[in-house]
Order: structure tokens, then sequence, then C-alpha cells
């Protein structure tokens, strides 16, 4: 290629999976619907690809363009990558705290830890902490990364990360770790699929069916497998790094999958997908806080953050 992709309109088509409709999409990203639609188009012909299926009813994604998306997200996270990379340079001498996350407490929960946290180290008015508190740590510099568990686990294993987050079904050998939240997994369908007429399904018919999934090594995957066994798991229909995909795919129409509730709410909520019960199995986890060294961690700012998401 002579020219690339321009990132706004990745984003645009990123932002398109996740919302459901072209009009959602160009308010999300801050551009006029017509130069959204635009922008899309030129990204089509540049790639030589139909990436959305335009009708009356709106826009969706096509087959070929969730894998477009999939990889569209694989860039954009590589330049943000670059980004605050640049940003953890400059900030260096700032020694921030460094956290990662799997991707569903990365997206739903953690921004709400860090940001009671910080809250609470900056103080409230009345009754509210010092902002120079030392037991609540520095609020300056925080880096976070986000990845699937066992990336996660890797990074806590080699004391790249002060504090992690996992949603892997146990306690993982090696780290300290404790339960700071609970969650459970949920069997969703698009509203057109067999089973959303049925109210529940047998464990047996789940793990016989072609589901479309997380990539291998997240804890979803993990924890749904291990809830399943000893039964033979059939392989997944499809395999994508994301949750926005694995819902918007499922909702589609692709397959059925097996994701968070927080990850599916909304979309339950608004009748794009419809949760199906399985018998036979528990499809509830725990999800961690995990830390290489000494059990009692030494970073004050890890300790405080470790603190508010225990609640």
């Amino acid at each position: 290629m002579t020219t690339w992709p321009d990132l706004a309109t990745l984003e645009l088509l990123v932002a398109l999976a996740d919302e459901g409709s072209l009009s959602a999409a160009a308010r999300r990203c801050g551009v006029a619907q017509p130069n959204a639609s635009r922008s899309i188009a030129r990204l089509e012909r540049r790639l030589g690809l139909s990436l959305i299926h335009r009708a009356t009813t709106g826009a969706r994604v096509t087959t070929d363009g969730l894998l477009v998306v999939e990889w569209a997200r694989a860039t954009l996270e590589a330049a943000h990558a670059l980004e605050t990379g640049a940003a953890a340079l400059r900030a260096r001498t700032q020694a921030p705290l460094v956290v990662m996350a799997s991707q569903t407490v990365a997206e739903h929960l953690l921004p709400g830890w860090i940001a009671a946290w910080q809250h609470a180290a900056g103080g409230a008015g009345a009754g509210g902490a010092s902002p120079h508190d030392p037991s609540l740590g520095e609020t300056r510099g925080i880096s976070v990364a986000v990845g699937n568990t066992t990336e996660v686990l890797a990074a806590a294993r080699g004391g790249e990360v002060d504090l992690a987050f996992i949603e892997g079904p146990g306690a993982p050998r090696g780290l300290n770790s404790v339960v700071v939240a609970h969650d459970d997994l949920v069997l969703v369908v698009a509203p057109q699929h067999p089973w959303a007429t049925r109210s529940r399904v047998r464990a047996e018919e789940l793990a016989a069916t072609p589901l479309v999934a997380r990539e291998s090594g997240s804890g979803t995957r993990v924890a749904l497998r291990r809830a399943l066994a000893p039964l033979d798991v059939a392989p997944p229909a499809l395999e994508l790094a994301s949750n926005a995909a694995v819902r918007v795919s499922a909702a589609a129409g692709t397959a059925p999958a097996v994701l968070s509730r927080l990850a599916v709410d909304d979309a339950l909520r608004a009748g794009t997908l419809v949760e199906v019960g399985v018998d036979g199995v528990d499809l509830t986890r725990n999800l961690r806080a995990v830390w290489a060294g000494p059990r009692r961690l030494t970073n004050p700012a890890a300790a405080a953050l470790l603190a508010t998401a225990a609640g």
C-alpha cells in the first residue's frame, strides 16, 4: 500500500460495530452522519471490500466487515499504545502506578474504581481525605493496560505491573490474589435464533453448539470451558478478540455467545440480544485482584486502589 487507512475512519467502523447503527457511530465519533457514511465508503473502495450492508432500516457490519473491525481494533490499540507509551516516557519521573486488567473488568469496573480512588485521594470537601494523605497513594501518572486473562497473569508474574485484575475462575498459582467482585456469564442469542423462544437449554446442548467466542486465553472462555467440564465442547464458530465484537456478531445471528452479564446488559435491555438460561451448569465466577511480591502491597497507591475495588 502507498497510503494507509485513516485512523478516524477505522474508529468509525469500530463504533458502527459496537453501537449497531451509523448514526450512533457518528455521534460517538463526533462527526456528521453524511460525512461518516462517505468515510466508510472510501474505506470500502480502498480495501476493495463491502464492510457494511446498507438498507432502509439502517446499516450493519457484514461478515467481512466483522473481520476488518477486529483488525481495525488491533490497529487502533497499537496507535493508542504508541500515544500512551510516549506519554509514559514524558511522565516517567512521576513513578506511575501501573495497572493491568482483563477486558471485562477494564471496560465495566476499573474506570469506576479508579475514579473513586482518585476522588478519595484528592479530598471531597468536609470529611474527605486530605489531598496529601499518604495512605491513599499518589493519583498522578496511573498507567492502565488491557489484555486477556492469560496476558494479564504473565505481566503480573513478570513484575511488569503493580496491580492486576482478572476474570479467571480460580486463584492463580504463584501470585497473591483476593476476590474483589462477582460476575455471571450469560448465554445470549439473536432474537431470530431458535433458542430465543426457549427459556432454558441443557448444558449438553450448549457444549455441543459452536459459539461466537472470545480468543483462547480470555478469562471468559476459560471460565466457560471449566464450567462445562467434563463435557466435550464444540470448537467455536468464530473467534473474536473483544466483547463488543462477540456481542455484535451474536446479535447479527452468527451463532450464540456466552459473555459476562456486564458486557451484554445494555443489549438485553435494548432487545438486540435475548438471554437463555442453562440447566446443569454454574456460570458464576469471581473477579480477582492479583499481584506479585509480598502478600501486603508495599505501593500505597496500589493498596488504596485494591481497597477501593474490594469495597
